[in-house]
């Protein structure tokens, strides 16, 4: 039996190799992380301000997300669902291009919102969380 491995491909224009967010005055970017009374359930990528995203691989873009539901976080406050390699995913901070269809891998799919305005001084990123929450670790 062959085994295949899926792996997201670059998301961001200026982190080819996908970084993840570290530890910041706001807190840490890996699955797990405390988020007071509840959990991180997601893995945060490195993504400045404005920068294009890409399709990680072949996706169809299933629909538009809101992420909050507070106007204080309106700058930020869209991503997108996808589905490819059979996987469910959402971003997170990310202004999508479309709300549907397909789009080949490394492909623009969005623009990252401007974090800085509504967290001054956190390492800026999409969130990148799988549909069924669990850990997307290990696809990078």
């Amino acid at each position: 039996m062959k085994v295949v491995l899926i792996m997201f491909g670059q998301f961001c224009r200026g982190n080819p190799s996908n970084e993840k967010r570290t530890s910041d005055m706001w807190g840490s970017g890996h699955y797990g992380a405390s988020r007071g009374d509840r959990i991180h359930k997601g893995v945060d990528i490195r993504c400045e301000d404005g920068d294009d995203v890409f399709a990680p691989f072949d996706v169809t873009v299933d629909r538009k997300l809101k992420v909050y539901s507070h106007n204080r976080y309106a700058a930020i406050d869209e991503g997108m669902e996808l589905w490819g390699e059979g996987l469910c995913f959402k971003l997170f901070y990310v202004r999508p291009d479309q709300t549907s269809g397909s789009v080949k891998k490394g492909e623009r799919i969005g623009t990252m919102l401007p974090m800085q305005t509504v967290y001054p001084g956190i390492t800026s990123h999409i969130h990148v969380q799988m549909c069924d929450r669990t850990d997307p670790t290990q696809y990078f």
